[in-house]
Parts: structure tokens; C-alpha cells; sequence
């Protein structure tokens, strides 16, 4: 399409912001989870999560071919009001060899805005790899029916009225 110089001149100021708005949009949530997870479990709990209406980010469907991975998850860190982590044996693995979600976990224990859960494993076995994330307050799918009640709790403690 192309665009005359009065019309570029009127829209692509309109346009700009339209970028700028995107590019800071808050989700309600950074799902942080280990590699292994992706198309499993963390992609299973983002679809219960979204099912609801919760905002989340989540790798799988945020980073865009062609696109720096971890700018993304800077930028996902950066736009995200809370996080959660998912906590599974692949995380526990993935966190002891300091891999990405290592370093997603550094900055969401930095905002205090994180919560765990602990899906297959127990908070005594996180005790054991991350004394930190281990102190939050969390969920551990073993006390519910299914993933969908924890994700319902979610819901209710993120997205705002």
C-alpha cells in the first residue's frame, strides 16, 4: 500500500502509538516453565489459564519466528503484572542446569510477584533446588481434582473486576 506525504505525515503518528501500545500491552501473567513443558503440561495449564480470560504470556505463543528468544522473554518479564511458575520434574532438572528458565525465575523472585506450582513434584523436592521460589506461597496440584481448579484459583487471584 502506499501512502501519500500528507498521509503518512497524519497516520503514521496514529501508527506509532498503536506500536507503542502493543509493545507495553500487561498480561496478567508470565508463565515461566521448563522446556520439556512446552508442549505438555505448561501448554495444558496456558490453555486452562486463557480459557479464563487470563492474559498470559507463554513462550509457545509469543515468541515469534525469527525473533531473539530471550529479548522476547525480556520483554514478556517486563509487560507481565505476576508470574507463575510451574514446577515440574523437567523444571527441577532445568533449574539445576541453570538453563533459561533459571533465569526467568531470577527476575520473577525479584519482583516478589511470583507464585509456584508445583505439579508433579512437591515443595519439599523445590526445597531442595531452589530454597527461594521454595518460601512463596504456592499451589500444589496434588491437593486438587485436577489442573482446571488450579487454574481457577488462578483466575480469581489475577484478573481484576
Amino acid at each position: 500500500m502506499s501512502y501519500s506525504t500528507s498521509e503518512y505525515r497524519t497516520l503514521n503518528p496514529v501508527h506509532e502509538h498503536v506500536v507503542r501500545l502493543a509493545e507495553t500491552d500487561r498480561r496478567d501473567l508470565f508463565l515461566c516453565h521448563a522446556w520439556d513443558d512446552r508442549a505438555g503440561a505448561a501448554l495444558e495449564f496456558y490453555d486452562l489459564l486463557t480459557g479464563l480470560d487470563v492474559k498470559v504470556w507463554f513462550s509457545e505463543k509469543d515468541v515469534p519466528l525469527g525473533t531473539p528468544l530471550m529479548r522476547q522473554i525480556d520483554k514478556g518479564l517486563k509487560n507481565s503484572r505476576a508470574g507463575i511458575v510451574l514446577v515440574t520434574p523437567a523444571l527441577l532438572k532445568s533449574l539445576n542446569a541453570e538453563g533459561i528458565a533459571d533465569k526467568e525465575l531470577s527476575v520473577l523472585l525479584s519482583t516478589g510477584r511470583v507464585i509456584p506450582i508445583a505439579h508433579g513434584t512437591t515443595f519439599q523436592e523445590l526445597l531442595d533446588v531452589s530454597p527461594l521460589l521454595a518460601s512463596h506461597s504456592g499451589l500444589t496440584t496434588s491437593d486438587y481434582e485436577s489442573l482446571d481448579e488450579v487454574a481457577t484459583k488462578i483466575a480469581d487471584t489475577v484478573l481484576l473486576d
